[in-house]
Formats: C-alpha cells, structure tokens, sequence
C-alpha cells in the first residue's frame, strides 16, 4: 500500500497521463485534417433544375449527386426536374459529398381500365378517381337504368375494360338517361 504513496508511483502516474493525453490529442487533430472538416460547401438549392442544369451546379462545388427516381408524378414540376433533395439547401457539407436527389418521372404510370359497365355513376366516378383518373363529359343515352354506365370514351374513341391507360387521362362516361 506504501507504493500507491511513493514518489516513484506519483512521478510515473503523472507520465503516463502526459504522453496518454499527448497521444489523444494528436489523434483528434490528425483526425480533424484528414476528414476534411476545414474544407466545407455549401449545398445549391437545386430544387426545380432539369438536369442538364444540375451538372454544371454540382461540379463547381465540389459535390456528387445520385438519383433517386420518383414513382409519384407532382404537377407543380416540369417532367425530369428535382422535387427534392438531400441534404436541403444552404447546409454546409465537406467536400465531395453526395447530393441524393428525387425527381419528377418523365411520365404519368399507367393504369388498367376496370370493368365500370353497368355500375351506377356514383360508383364509377369513385373506382375511377382512385385509379387517379379523371372525369370529363357525362353522355347520356336512352336506356332504362338512370345514371348506369353504358361505356367509356378515351380521346373520342370507345374503349373497353382491360385497356391500359395513363394516369391522370380524361374519361368521357356514357350513362343512362332513365328512358325507353
């Protein structure tokens, strides 16, 4: 117990926290350099870009980008254009840093036509909304059943069940007046 008090312990104890705290030290500002924490970027704003106009951004600062496709069409933005991006804008980032951007498909996907003959318009309109299809006309013909879908018009044509389509088209329901 006398040796945790002798000057010999005291003396080499004190060392070994010097050169232990010597060693940290140089490692945190070894550290610093080599991550390249003194060389930031600040991100572009590149929301709305096409992306021929991403190119020339991004290499002026130093940065990379990956594209992430989006599978949901915005209308606010033109087609091929960034909707988002990460990180946002105006953070500061080191140098070389991967841009991860969303952007706007090059076209609506396309959706299958369900059978809507002979359902009430009520219940066309809601199958084919949520098929995000949309409603033009109302054409009505002499038929018994009031308000009962008799066919589909697509750009003027007369189109069937199963028929692929884009979303977001216009849909023109053929539909029963109540009349012999």
């Amino acid at each position: 117990m006398k040796f945790f008090y002798s000057r010999v312990f005291i003396k080499q104890l004190f060392l070994a926290t010097i050169i232990f705290s010597l060693v940290v030290l140089t490692s945190i500002v070894f550290l610093f350099f080599y991550t390249n924490q003194t060389s930031r970027v600040v991100v572009p704003n590149l929301v709305g870009l096409s992306l021929n106009e991403i190119d020339e951004v991004i290499n002026e600062r130093n940065l990379r980008y990956e594209i992430i496709d989006s599978s949901f069409f915005n209308q606010d933005f033109d087609k091929n254009t960034v909707i988002e991006q990460i990180p946002i804008a105006n953070k500061q980032v080191k140098k070389n840093r991967k841009i991860y951007l969303t952007t706007n498909p090059s076209s609506y996907g396309d959706v299958i036509l369900p059978n809507i003959i002979q359902l009430t318009k009520r219940n066309a309109v809601s199958t084919l909304s949520a098929l995000e299809l949309e409603i033009g006309e109302f054409i009505y013909e002499d038929n018994i059943g009031k308000d009962m879908v008799l066919g589909v018009e697509f750009e003027g044509e007369s189109i069937e069940s199963g028929y692929l389509i884009p979303k977001k088209s216009i849909l023109n329901l053929i539909l029963g007046n109540g009349k012999k």
